[in-house]
């Protein structure tokens, strides 16, 4: 086993090295092996060799060096040129053409399927053709089927290698995609707890300063009740953007805790101060929200009462929430002029509250009340887990 991460670093520096390097040493090895016949010293007479011999080899196995880029004219090459060996007088014997079975090897790695199959039957045929003795020509015809089958793995092999890398790049790519998704997201959310967060504590403060001056004269408490909540929410926008901002710094730590269905009367009771004569109720018995969708009634229904304050000039406002089998209904209404009369355009608040209802697998609705003068923003959210999508 100590064995095994030296093997795996050899083959990776192997496959690192640039091809021509590869062709050469192959053509190197071929070269000595079928020379080393005219080199043994068990041969009879190894200084008579007939110097034709010695060309012969060279001249097949030469080609190798561009095996890669011809396959199948270095096939050919090779073949004839060991074809015309056994032509020459006074030669050793080859006991394997090495030059041979390595081009039909790259022929079948590296060429269309008729062609290799066409040059694998020239090859058997002609080697059967050629040489005389029977047993040579089957151990031929062998090798050469052995190096082509050898070629065909080779080759499937890699292709097989090539679809799981090209899989495993196409899953890298949908990964950084939903991780691109899943960021923008999470910045889409962070900007709209911000933007609720902001606007409402910004409302009520311009509400309550517009206020005040008014009444410091003929009212003082009054007058002091309005800049007290004016630092109320103040405090209040800084302890949540503190609870976010710290939230962003702690990748690993816990979350910190969310504002709940159980913080929406603390909620009218800071609007309320502004002067709004507000009424909350619910109806049906309350049942428990997964966490996105506990969220998801609270911002909008704190965005729903910040655009009363700002836009409607409203003096009285109804939240109603209306607990089913499987939903909660909020009703936010009020009897002012409706919220479209000051909006900037895009309605930034209200593309807000129907994204977040959206994204708990809900449904939301603004307008101007049917029932007379005001507006309304109502929202169903999904009760169970399974209904967010």
């Amino acid at each position: 086993m100590s064995d095994l991460p030296f093997v795996a670093q050899l083959r990776s520096r192997l496959r690192a090295l640039p091809p021509w390097w590869v062709d050469v040493a192959v053509t190197s090895l071929v070269m000595v092996a079928q020379l080393w016949p005219f080199l043994a010293h068990d041969n009879p007479h190894p200084t008579s060799w007939h110097w034709w011999g010695y060309a012969v080899v060279i001249a097949a196995v030469t080609p190798l060096l561009w095996r890669r880029r011809a396959p199948l004219p270095v096939l050919a090459v090779t073949l004839a040129a060991t074809s015309m060996y056994d032509l020459v007088d006074n030669v050793p014997s080859q006991p394997v053409w090495y030059t041979g079975m390595i081009a039909i090897y790259t022929v079948a790695v590296y060429s269309p399927p008729w062609p290799r199959l066409l040059m694998l039957a020239i090859t058997i045929c002609g080697g059967l053709l050629l040489v005389g003795s029977s047993e040579t020509a089957l151990r031929g015809t062998v090798l050469f089927v052995a190096a082509y089958a050898g070629g065909r793995a080779v080759s499937v092999s890699r292709a097989y290698a090539a679809v799981l890398e090209e899989r495993a790049a196409r899953l890298e790519r949908e990964r950084q995609v939903e991780a691109e998704r899943a960021a923008e997201r999470e910045r889409a959310r962070i900007a709209r707890d911000m933007h609720d967060i902001l606007a409402h504590a910004v409302s009520i403060m311009v509400v309550q300063a517009e206020a005040g001056p008014v009444v410091i004269r003929s009212d003082p408490a009054r007058a002091e009740a309005a800049f007290d909540a004016i630092a109320a929410s103040g405090r209040e926008a800084m302890v949540q953007l503190r609870r976010m901002l710290g939230v962003l710094k702690e990748e690993e730590g816990p979350r910190a805790p969310q504002p709940t269905i159980g913080d929406l009367p603390t909620l009218a009771g800071q609007v309320a101060g502004t002067g709004l004569d507000l009424a909350y109720s619910t109806r049906g018995e309350p049942r428990p929200l997964p966490p996105d969708v506990e969220i998801a009634a609270y911002r909008i229904t704190q965005e729903a009462l910040t655009n009363i304050v700002k836009h409607s000039g409203a003096s009285h406002a109804d939240i109603r929430l209306h607990w089913e089998d499987d939903a909660l209904t909020i009703d936010v209404t009020d009897d002012g002029l409706g919220s479209g009369l000051s909006l900037p355009p895009g309605g930034n608040g209200l593309i807000g509250i129907r994204e977040r209802a959206a994204a708990c697998g809900g449904t939301a609705t603004a307008g101007h009340r049917a029932d007379g003068p005001g507006f309304r923003v109502s929202v169903r959210l999904p009760l169970a887990a399974e209904a967010v999508r």
